[in-house]
């Protein structure tokens, strides 16, 4: 292929969101962000609402950047989010509320009280899905308990990305990788889980139908269109979730790797040709996700750089903002592997006062407390390596085989001393980058669903030639790391 192709990938994170346009030459990728925006939230009465409006508008306002730059013709348009949250329709089309932020406390103490009616192994059994009470049903289970009137007029459930989509197509779908994440979709049916969905008494005709990653919803809206002065393009479903579309761009050759997809949350696994739902890895909580081309990712959520996120907010409240070249100098300099956290701990899930509630946690093991920013800053990250050690030991395990290789993907890889502390932690070589995998994943599903890439294979090869990866070799202080590793262990 010689015609330059070009797609823009609309990324929905936590934090922020961009518009990134993907200029496609048949043998490499190049990003260009053209709009950059926060994902905002507002508390309004005692709830955490996502600002959906300005998601839209600012999606608006990347396409607009697009048709001044590079005229009406797109080759595609495709929306990648984080996984959970949700929106419900009426039947008129119309959106019924802003969706509820993940981190809103409104599930708190639904998986027990779902549990109670259907059992938790029972729900993985169907599923394959980790138990995480910010999961979709979780939240809509809080809607059933509350008596919440919309229910009662919803007709349709769009998970983000997909609800951002149906905005610019009126298509009303579920793209397969966002649906699995809810803990509704039935693996083994291949569809959602409408015994599940009877028993938690949550309308199963609020579904929308699924389709693959990698399909054609369908055209913009004419008015859409119009609006951002765009001729009519296709709406593609990509990896509508951002880690499936962030796995899809990871450079890897061979089988024997794992990924890290890091960022607010670390998503750490493999990628497997089928699910592995037994009582072993429903002890251990692992999550058999959705991935593109038919593959499953076989994964760990992990509080990731969220912890260290809201101790930036924290000292920002108090003074004192501190850039990633700071954080990264103050974290090199602080004494290595002092103090130990366990960050899958839910008391770090919420937002707040984050170094006081690691200070507790330090007390409750009785471990000194830390006290300079630069300790803070050193704990999280060696916890966060030993975190990893044990998750990638706990995939070898429940996989039955032995991965040399860690691929960092994400904004995380830029995190130099992570990136080595990793590679030191596990013993395994860390191969970091690219940082835009979940931008690149969109990109490549987007060329695959118009037959401009041939397979997930090729496309794989089109990331190598697109990008730069650093490789991170283990230092070989082992004996240092084992010790911490026991201390670690003891606080699972």
């Amino acid at each position: 292929m010689n015609k330059l192709k070009r797609y823009l990938a609309l990324d929905f994170g936590a934090e922020s969101g961009r518009a990134i346009a993907a200029h496609f030459d048949g043998h490499r990728i190049e990003l260009e962000i053209l709009h950059r925006f926060s994902t905002d939230s507002t508390n309004m009465l005692g709830t955490l609402f996502w600002d959906f409006p300005g998601f839209i508008r600012n999606v608006k306002l990347g396409l607009t950047a697009y048709s001044a730059k590079y005229g009406p013709e797109l080759g595609g348009i495709a929306c990648d989010s984080w996984g959970v949250d949700f929106g419900l329709l009426d039947n008129t089309g119309h959106l019924l509320g802003n969706p509820v932020h993940y981190r809103d406390k409104r599930t708190k103490g639904m998986t027990e009280k779902l549990h109670a009616i259907i059992p938790a192994r029972t729900l993985y059994q169907r599923t394959g899905i980790q138990i995480l009470e910010i999961n979709t049903i979780y939240q809509l289970y809080y809607l059933v308990l509350s008596n919440s009137p919309l229910l009662d007029k919803a007709v349709s459930m769009l998970l983000l990305a997909d609800l951002v989509s149906y905005m610019l197509t009126g298509i009303p779908v579920q793209e397969y990788t966002l649906a699995t994440t809810s803990e509704m979709y039935d693996v083994k049916k291949g569809d959602w889980s409408s015994d599940s969905l009877l028993s938690a008494k949550i309308p199963p005709g609020i579904m929308p139908d699924i389709i693959a990653p990698g399909t054609v919803v369908g055209p913009i809206l004419d008015s859409v269109a119009i609006e951002c002065g765009l001729a009519s393009t296709p709406i593609i479903a990509a990896g509508s979730h951002d880690t499936a579309s962030a796995v899809a761009a990871v450079p890897a050759v061979g089988d024997d790797w794992l990924y890290i997809s890091s960022g607010t949350w670390s998503l750490m696994g493999a990628e497997l040709n089928s699910p592995i739902i037994n009582d072993a890895t429903f002890a251990k909580n692992f999550t058999n996700e959705g991935g593109v081309d038919g593959t499953i990712r076989f994964l760990k959520n992990i509080t990731g750089m969220w912890i260290l996120e809201e101790c930036r907010r924290t000292w920002a409240k108090e003074g004192e903002k501190l850039d990633y070249a700071t954080i990264t100098r103050l974290g090199e300099q602080a004494a290595p592997l002092q103090r130990v956290i366990n960050p899958t701990d839910i008391r770090y899930q919420a937002p707040g006062e984050m170094p006081s509630r690691i200070n507790q946690a330090l007390k409750e093991s009785k471990q000194l407390p830390a006290r300079e920013k630069g300790e803070f800053i050193r704990l999280i990250l060696d916890s966060l390596a030993l975190c990893y050690r044990y998750t990638g030991e706990t995939l070898e395990e429940l996989t039955g085989r032995k991965y040399n290789v860690i691929h960092i993907v994400g904004g995380g890889s830029q995190n130099t001393l992570l990136n080595q502390l990793t590679a030191d932690a596990t013993g395994k070589v860390v191969k970091a980058g690219p940082v835009e995998a979940t931008a690149l994943g969109n990109s490549l599903m987007q060329a695959m669903a118009l037959g401009d890439i041939g397979s997930l294979a090729e496309g794989r090869e089109v990331i190598r030639n697109s990008v730069e990866v650093t490789t991170y070799q283990p230092s070989g202080n082992s004996e240092r790391w084992n010790d911490a590793y026991q201390r670690f262990l003891k606080l699972l």
